[in-house]
């Protein structure tokens, strides 16, 4: 019984929300004499917390001024510059406090406070278009810089042991499947060889520690094959939002915008838990990798729906 009414209530609560919130909104207003924006900026904590209510209300709200503001920083978003997305941000104040009434005056702590989540909301759009384009490059081996990148990650990965050839079976000891890699980017297209390379030269050592335990003997896994799957990870996770508690916390913290140096230490995180994760469950074979991984996944996600979460990247080095 209980079951079927928490399905319901799952169910009725949206609509619930919709046709009570104009109602709460006058009475909040009423009482405390601040709008909702206000409220929350004055009342929530600041990163995720902040960030994600702020988001919630802009895009719940019925203003044709804010409406159309949203269009405008969505549309402008994709290309802008650092400099262009802090203006975005100014301009959003400046709109959000004449449409509410808010006089700097006697508001002086709104701006900054409501500027801050507004540049971590359009910096994470930003950030999505930014990883979509790598994502939908694809390998071309007769792109020069391309070709530079891949050889750049055979050396981080391989130091002691030159590349006899472009084409070689010797890119298999990294966990390539064949004999040219190449054919291994096409799902995720550029994304994956940024992605292992930055893990490869910003984190040396803890590369070089997790390609040991990618060759081990009986636990071993195919290292680029699993890094670009979990590519693939980070990357919806980024484009479902599920990763939007651990970016807004990374910004506020910096007190930077929303980078792909961010979303490569994600990915980062991702590979050297992965390979912890993958030697603790002890796999039988191979064939284990589906349910093991699906498993971190599943993992990753709830830690991901905590809005306190932000995943670290001090990366351990820890002995097998």
């Amino acid at each position: 019984m209980n079951f079927i009414f928490g399905i319901i209530f799952e169910k009725l609560f949206p609509f619930i929300c919709k046709y009570m919130r104009p109602f709460m909104k006058w009475f909040l207003h009423t009482f405390t004499r601040l709008c909702e924006l206000q409220r929350i900026c004055y009342g929530a904590q600041p990163g995720a917390r902040r960030t994600k209510q702020v988001e919630w209300s802009l895009e719940s709200s019925n203003q044709p001024d804010i409406k159309q503001l949203i269009r405008e920083l969505n549309e402008a978003v994709e290309y802008c510059s650092e400099d262009e997305l802090k203006s975005l941000t100014l301009k959003a104040v400046s709109v959000v406090q004449r449409v509410k009434r808010i006089k700097p005056s006697i508001h002086p702590d709104f701006a900054p406070l409501f500027g801050v989540t507004v540049y971590q909301i359009w910096s994470y759009k930003r950030l999505m278009h930014q990883v979509e384009r790598l994502r939908s490059e694809q390998y071309n081996a007769e792109n020069i810089e391309h070709e530079e990148k891949l050889m750049e990650l055979w050396r981080h990965l391989m130091p002691d042991e030159p590349l006899t050839e472009r084409v070689s079976k010797q890119w298999q000891e990294i966990g390539f499947q064949g004999e040219d890699p190449k054919t291994d980017f096409r799902g995720m297209g550029l994304l994956g060889l940024e992605n292992l390379l930055y893990f490869s030269r910003e984190y040396k050592e803890a590369a070089q520690h997790v390609l040991l335990h990618s060759r081990h003997p009986t636990l071993g896994y195919t290292f680029a094959i699993v890094g670009i799957n979990l590519t693939a990870m980070a990357y919806l996770f980024l484009k479902s939002g599920d990763a939007k508690a651990h970016f807004y916390n990374v910004a506020q913290n910096a007190k930077r915008a929303c980078s792909l140096e961010h979303f490569h230490k994600f990915y980062c995180y991702l590979l050297f838990e992965f390979d912890r994760f993958w030697l603790e469950s002890e796999p039988t074979n191979i064939m284990d990798f589906r349910e093991i991984y699906q498993t971190f996944e599943i993992s990753i996600l709830e830690a991901l729906h905590k809005d306190s979460n932000v995943f670290k990247t001090n990366l351990v080095i820890e002995k097998v």
